[in-house]
């Protein structure tokens, strides 16, 4: 069904992605973890995933077996991926001494970070690459990367990328208890300073919850992408585009914005059509079925503002001149401008980390980013001709304040006369 932005927006916009009944069941792994420690993630192991294991840890040697297991042409893609990661990264990456010769910033890498690599219906080396790379980049000493346990053992591929990337520590524990493990470390997995990487809501919970004793990249919803089209786009690419964003799980949200209504009309005649035999298809359908949206705009304006209160993980446009839009978008995680800029290609090797914004959460934070691993702080190193000339600036607004040792700090430096 079509609708139009007022619909749309009224709708949309009261709707919450997370379910908060899960919050307390979160809290109490958590807490659990934190008392019993390793105890604790054998247990949930076994309870939630239904895979006993002894060893939580992946001996490193495994990690290099698996690399050279797996087949050539995809160790291949996996070093591409990569590199191209690593070369953006860098390029992005913040430098010492920005400002002035006199107040400036110095950045200096996090110790210790944490990644959580999602499993179970599916396996993911390209969220390695697109946390681990960036996480090296910025000088990290120490990854640890934590994902779901599997009953035949975690994935070569997952493995390999974690060997490329150069992982430290691989755990095999999921869920909200490999955040806890992380935050509060246990007997065997080390306390991080910082833990990234997309989960379920499980583990988003975990991360609100822990959020103060550890640092997040993010309280992730379901995964989203929002196509702004007109009746020079590809429909069988844009299907393909929705189908791609929709096979992630049944809660992805797929939102597809044209000025021209026949447009639309086509577009979702050929969703109806592909959707009989697309791979996939009951994860797809069930997405569709309850998180797609056609909407119908009157304007250019009208579909930015549409898209800037969505504010979704992936933005694509796909009309005639897409730049239009440039700075019209503001509030998305990542911007795909073109045909032959396809949020797919994104994740997996434009160079960009695919671990970004959801759930309108774009409005006010940004995509993971080597400089994410950074910290920072300014430096202040005045002449004395620069202190003499705002001293009593400073003291007044001490003086202001009554904070009157603040004053007399400036004071007993002041020059007299």
């Amino acid at each position: 069904m079509i609708i139009d932005k007022t619909t749309f927006l009224n709708d949309y916009l009261s709707q919450s992605a997370l379910n908060e009944d899960l919050y307390p069941v979160v809290k109490d792994i958590c807490d659990t973890v934190k008392t019993s420690g390793d105890a604790a993630l054998k247990s949930y192991n076994a309870k939630l995933d239904g895979v006993e294991i002894e060893n939580l840890k992946i001996p490193y040697s495994d990690l290099e077996t698996a690399y050279n297991n797996i087949d050539e042409s995809l160790r291949d893609a996996l070093n591409t991926s990569h590199d191209r990661i690593k070369a953006y990264q860098t390029s992005i990456k913040w430098s010492d001494k920005q400002g002035t010769e006199e107040c400036y910033e110095m950045y200096h890498p996090l110790e210790r970070v944490g990644v959580y690599v999602p499993g179970g219906k599916a396996s993911y080396p390209s969220t390695v690459l697109m946390t681990v790379t960036l996480a090296k980049v910025a000088g990290v000493s120490d990854i640890t990367v934590v994902t779901p346990p599997q009953k035949n053992g975690l994935p070569d591929v997952v493995l390999a990328a974690c060997y490329i990337a150069g992982v430290d520590n691989v755990f095999q524990v999921g869920g909200a208890q490999s955040i806890a493990a992380l935050a509060y470390g246990t007997e065997t997995i080390p306390k991080v300073d910082k833990i990234v990487g997309p989960g379920n809501q499980y583990v988003a919970y975990a991360k609100k919850y822990l959020y103060g004793q550890v640092g997040i990249d993010q309280i992730a919803g379901p995964s989203e992408i929002a196509l702004i089209i007109d009746e020079t786009a590809d429909l069988n690419a844009i299907t393909y585009d929705v189908f791609a964003q929709a096979e992630h799980d049944e809660m992805a949200r797929t939102f597809v914005i044209s000025e021209n209504r026949e447009v639309l009309e086509h577009l979702e005649s050929t969703i109806q059509q592909r959707l009989r035999t697309v791979e996939r298809q009951p994860i797809v359908a069930a997405s569709l079925k309850n998180n797609h949206f056609l909407i119908a705009v009157a304007n250019k304006n009208e579909a930015s503002d549409v898209m800037n209160q969505i504010a979704p993980e992936h933005a694509s446009i796909q009309t005639v001149n897409p730049q239009e839009y440039l700075n019209k978008v503001r509030y998305v995680g990542a911007l795909f401008l073109g045909y032959y800029s396809p949020e797919v290609i994104g994740d997996y090797v434009a160079g960009p980390s695919h671990v970004l914004p959801t759930n309108q959460t774009a409005r006010f934070t940004n995509g993971l980013s080597v400089n994410d691993f950074l910290t920072r702080h300014s430096v202040i190193n005045l002449t004395e001709s620069t202190f003499n000339n705002i001293e009593t600036a400073a003291r007044t607004l001490a003086h202001q304040e009554a904070l009157y040792n603040h004053e007399q700090s400036i004071k007993v430096r002041t020059t007299k006369e």
